[in-house]
């Protein structure tokens, strides 16, 4: 070009191929930008829909056993849940941690122990049913008992709240009953049973009984009597060892001697199937298939074959502490866990 000077021409060059340069840099770090951008969003997406996820898979405690109290007046050797503690919570607190159950979608609650009826002679039991039924609403509520500590005074305030009651009984031998440790004394828990069957037939309480099947009484029938009481369900379980209650060092009983086989279990069962209200439970049905709060409301865990506390309940509320209950809801519903639990709807002929 003329009039132009080499440098002048070097200079242009260079310009040129910087602004080339410059201009490819900034589509490649605007496409890059996008990309990334495309990347975190997907990303946070996933991390929405995990989370959507996880609220799905959140454990509804549809059925809760509350064990409030774990002192007992017998002692039956296979006890799974022993007087490690005195503690009871205060009613007002019960009340609170229920309230937070039925909100979590509760609908039924049983109240265990230890022996229920034994804390202030079954006041404060009462006022938690009548809380549970009249109050909450719940379609639900029942107990599981020895039965030595029932009166009749107590179904007159309190049997109109009340859905279910369970009678523990394992044997119909007086003696057989002694050498397990179902007993007080020289007190007949086979008496007592039908006594308390005959108050749930006058203020319609339907009337349930469970048995734990170990090596004094797998060898026994109890058709007839079965038959004869005429309970709604009638739970046969096999004999469980958890470690810290029934076995193992730190345990208060020594259940090992209770323990039988598998197929001694079911010899057991086939003898009594024809009694129509038997629901067997077996130890792979019974151990992860019930959502059990302790006495400080905390879920227990029995997956590793002890029990594993979650927090309480009451500190870090219902949905964080059920997700270490170990809670396994398939078996729950194989096992029947789930019925016509509400007294209204079995339309029973009192």
């Amino acid at each position: 070009m003329p009039g132009v000077s080499v440098g002048a021409l070097l200079e242009l060059c260079i310009s040129t191929i910087l602004s080339i340069f410059s201009c490819i840099f900034s589509k490649v770090f605007s496409w890059s930008k996008g990309t990334c951008g495309a990347t975190t969003s997907l990303l946070s997406d996933a991390n929405s829909q995990s989370e959507q996820r996880k609220g799905l898979d959140v454990t509804t405690p549809t059925s809760v056993n509350y064990h409030f109290t774990r002192k007992c007046n017998y002692k039956c050797g296979f006890c799974f849940h022993t007087a490690k503690t005195s503690f009871v919570l205060p009613l007002e607190e019960a009340k609170r941690g229920l309230r937070l159950l039925k909100e979590a979608g509760m609908e039924k609650i049983n109240f265990s122990g230890g022996e229920p009826f034994l804390h202030e002679r079954g006041d404060f039991l009462g006022e938690m049913v009548q809380f549970c039924k009249a109050e909450l609403q719940l379609p639900s509520v029942s107990i599981v008992s020895n039965g030595s500590m029932i009166k009749e005074k107590w179904f007159q305030k309190y049997g109109d709240f009340l859905d279910i009651l369970a009678i523990s009984c394992d044997s119909f031998d007086e003696e057989t009953n002694q050498i397990i440790g179902r007993s007080q004394g020289k007190k007949s828990h086979i008496e007592n049973l039908f006594k308390i069957r005959s108050w749930c037939q006058q203020y319609k309480v339907a009337f349930k009984i469970n048995s734990v099947i170990n090596t004094f009484n797998v060898h026994e029938d109890m058709t007839e009597q079965i038959n004869q009481l005429n309970p709604v369900r009638w739970k046969v379980f096999q004999c469980l060892l958890i470690d810290g209650e029934n076995a193992g060092e730190a345990a208060l009983r020594e259940a090992e001697r209770f323990v039988i086989t598998d197929q001694q279990f079911q010899d057991y069962l086939d003898r009594h199937s024809a009694v129509s209200c038997l629901v067997p439970e077996s130890n792979e049905k019974m151990r992860n298939s019930y959502l059990i709060l302790d006495e400080y409301m905390r879920f227990l865990d029995c997956r590793e074959g002890r029990k594993d506390p979650s927090r309480s309940i009451l500190d870090v509320g219902v949905k964080d502490a059920i997700s270490f209950s170990g809670f396994d809801e398939k078996m729950f519903l194989k096992r029947g866990g789930k019925y016509i639990w509400s007294k209204a709807d079995m339309k029973l002929d009192w």
